[in-house]
């Protein structure tokens, strides 16, 4: 079913969206880590703001079109759980401080809202056309971050990157456009000189961080958007529920990370919630097996609550 939805719904969920992320920004305009009390109050901020919409929804269009939006909402949230993961190991892939990651996820939202966009005017056109292989080169992307994820946490220490000259995404992106080999403070591009010494604009690491990060939505996209689509037909519905759960992801983020700096054992689960991530991945594309949200989901809480039960035994007890 399909609801006609005038200029009015779309203008208010707009300057709902703007507001709220301009606040956001307002909120987090210092160069420092999220606390785990900051980002569980936004948490529920973004919560709160997509149930009002609901409510709005609910009193205009009825009861069943609230429902849809409700049900698309959950599902985005629930899916969009494996990629607050890869998102940590995407990170940990750059060595971005915790100081920076806000900054690098608040653009990396605001481009997905773009992108959800695309997907869902193409509806499951774009997915028949370059999801399997999308989905198979990001499956084993994942499966490799967890694999170097793994050594970096058995080796015992976490070096930081100074010289990003030898990192996979700096060797590649030079081909095509100038990338300074160092970071410089937030900032995405910098001036610094070329081999012939004259100054112009390059592309820092952080930069190419945002990208991969902005390269994970779209692979999840591939899965997220055509499941609401099965849900409700309405692209008012599909992009307004998938932007409400894309908006409060990145504090279920900060919430996860503050977790994993307190938690010793947290490492250990996110590790194998990547590789389980990328088996699934790739079991779907070889059309073995499609593992269901639910199921997915209710791994990947039962992977976190063993690494935190264990976090929380004391390390006499354990041994």
């Amino acid at each position: 079913m399909i609801v006609e939805h005038s200029v009015t719904e779309i203008v208010l969920f707009c300057v709902l969206v703007v507001v709220a992320l301009w606040f956001d920004l307002h909120a987090h305009k210092a160069d420092k880590p999220v606390s785990a009390r900051n980002a569980a109050l936004w948490t529920c901020v973004w919560i709160a703001l997509a149930l009002v919409f609901a409510g709005y929804i609910g009193y205009s269009f009825g009861a069943e079109q609230v429902q849809l939006f409700l049900t698309g909402y959950l599902l985005e949230k629930s899916l969009s759980v494996d990629n607050l993961f890869v998102i940590m190991a995407i990170f940990g892939s750059f060595s971005i401080k915790d100081a920076f990651q806000h900054r690098v996820l608040y653009y990396g939202v605001l481009g997905a809202l773009v992108l959800r966009l695309i997907f869902v005017a193409a509806g499951s056109s774009l997915v028949a056309m370059f999801g399997p292989y999308a989905l198979a080169g990001f499956g084993i992307f994942v499966l490799w971050t967890a694999w170097k994820m793994w050594q970096s946490m058995r080796s015992g220490h976490k070096d930081e990157i100074v010289d990003y000259s030898e990192h996979w995404a700096v060797r590649y992106t030079r081909r095509f456009i100038p990338v300074h080999n160092q970071l410089h403070g937030h900032d995405f591009f910098v001036k610094a000189p070329d081999s012939a010494g004259k100054l112009i604009w390059k592309a820092t690491p952080l930069f190419l961080c945002l990208v991969v990060v902005e390269l994970s939505d779209v692979m999840f996209a591939f899965d997220s958007v055509p499941a609401i689509i099965a849900v409700t037909h309405d692209p008012f519905l599909v992009y307004t529920s998938n932007v409400f759960a894309i908006l409060g992801l990145r504090s279920m983020y900060f919430l996860l990370a503050a977790g994993k700096r307190y938690l010793r054992h947290l490492e250990k689960s996110v590790i194998a919630i990547l590789a389980y991530i990328g088996i699934k991945m790739m079991l779907d594309v070889l059309g073995v097996i499609h593992i269901s949200p639910l199921i997915s989901l209710a791994v990947v809480m039962g992977l976190l609550a063993v690494g935190v039960i264990a976090s929380l035994v004391p390390e006499k007890a354990a041994k």
